[in-house]
Order: C-alpha cells, then structure tokens, then sequence
C-alpha cells in the first residue's frame, strides 16, 4: 500500500475577530457578527490568556472557527474519492 504524501501551503493565520465587553460577558464577533459569548469564568480567563498571546488565534479557538489543517488530504482519502 502506497502512502500518499502531499505538502500543504500553511494555512493563513486566523483574522477578522474582535471583542467587546458587555458587563462581565464578553462577546467575540467574527467580521462583525457575533461567535461566541463567554461568561463567568470563561470571560474571566479569555481576558487574562488574551493579554498574554495571540488574541486573534485564541478568538478562533473558543470559537471553533479555524481549520485543523487537514482538509485536503481527508478529499483525498479512498473513502471520500467518490464524493
């Protein structure tokens, strides 16, 4: 059996995500829409993690809207081939 190799473009870091604070919650909005809402002890940790890293990617993360990087070898795989 043959294992296909492929290499992959990086992926373009994750963008168009801001936050705003209403009261304690916070609200993550994705190109002006809104994502995701975090509150309690949520909110409380995004705000302390979002000091300290990437805001943008950490944005993506909590609110599933990022790619895993494996799409295009899953197309390929012998099950999918047919789709």
């Amino acid at each position: 059996m043959e294992i296909l190799r492929t290499r992959l473009a990086p992926m373009p870091p994750p963008e168009g995500f801001t936050y705003l604070l209403r009261g304690a919650d916070v609200v993550i909005s994705h190109h002006g829409r809104p994502a995701a809402t975090l509150r309690g002890r949520r909110a409380a940790e995004f705000l302390t993690d979002v000091e300290s890293g990437d805001p943008q990617e950490l944005m993506a993360r909590l609110t599933g809207n990022y790619r895993r990087g494996n799409e295009r070898l899953a197309r390929q795989h012998p099950r999918n081939r047919a789709r």
